[in-house]
């Protein structure tokens, strides 16, 4: 008897001496009052046993026999099913011997003996996100977003971004071309309004990483990487004393990419009509929603 059979016991006979009534003991097993009457007339002809269900410890009635099992393990044993899987071999066993079984019947037999080994779980490795920094400035996050912003009703443009990564204090600019010298600009805006930050965080784009070319002696054969100048952005940074910081994997980039899905989120709908009656020049001068 389980802990619960015990506890519904104790519900049972409370009802049974009429220290609670049985619409009572129905909430408290969550039962209907029927299913208790039934079960106070079982308490009474069988005792307590009458909170265990009968089948309990006793084989399934739809149970597969034994022989059928056996003929089945002695089927899939022969060297023509080797290699076969559980859903494979059960339709081989309704189709070619008659013999109807689930997949997982079949898996749990083909377990027994020895003829399928079971796949252990693979744990998926959870990317972390990793904590804000405590103050304003140690790290700015920068990206840019190439979005159809004026809902086909001008030129396309992009969205330069500048979000901190402690107080989410942003800095915007739409411009036409994702170029170094508009990424420059917004750089100098920035460095005007608020200073300038310790780190910036962005991927791993042209504009702040020159691509590295190797060189080979042999096909297939690699040599260290030879070391290539500082884009104009990079320079302009190791003049600042700001250091950069690349994002290395997909989780990483995608957690620089805030800064513009959190432009997204702000400009939705409501601001088609903003943008009928604005130029894309409006907003050169930088956008801060949500900015403190």
């Amino acid at each position: 008897m389980t802990q619960a059979d015990r506890d519904r016991l104790v519900a049972l006979k409370k009802a049974k001496k009429n220290l609670i009534t049985q619409r009572e003991a129905a909430g408290d097993l969550e039962l209907s009052i029927r299913q208790v009457q039934r079960l106070l007339s079982g308490l009474k002809q069988r005792g307590d046993k009458a909170v265990v269900h009968g089948l309990r410890g006793r084989p399934s009635n739809r149970k597969i026999e034994e022989e059928i099992e056996r003929e089945a393990v002695q089927i899939l044993s022969a060297p023509v099913y080797e290699g076969f899987g559980p859903t494979l071999a059960a339709e081989y066993l309704g189709n070619k011997h008659g013999i109807e079984a689930s997949k997982e019947t079949v898996r749990q037999w083909m377990m027994r003996a020895k003829l399928w080994g079971g796949k252990k779980q693979q744990v998926k490795q959870v990317h972390t996100w990793r904590p804000r920094r405590s103050r304003f400035g140690e790290l700015v996050q920068w990206d840019t977003s190439e979005h159809d912003w004026l809902e086909g009703r001008g030129e396309r443009l992009y969205l330069i971004a500048m979000i901190d990564d402690a107080t989410s204090r942003l800095l915007a600019r739409f411009v036409r071309h994702d170029s170094t010298a508009e990424n420059m600009r917004l750089l100098w805006s920035y460095v005007e309004k608020f200073g300038r930050p310790l780190t910036f965080y962005t991927d791993k784009a042209s504009l702040f990483q020159t691509a590295g070319k190797r060189k080979r002696d042999e096909p297939g054969v690699e040599k260290d990487p030879v070391e290539m100048p500082p884009t104009q952005i990079g320079r302009a940074l190791g003049e600042l004393g700001i250091t950069w910081i690349p994002a290395h994997s997909p989780q990483a980039k995608d957690y620089a990419s805030y800064c513009t899905s959190f432009v997204h989120c702000v400009m939705t709908t409501p601001a088609a009509a903003l943008f009928e009656s604005l130029t894309p020049n409006a907003f050169r001068g930088g956008l801060m929603p949500g900015g403190s």
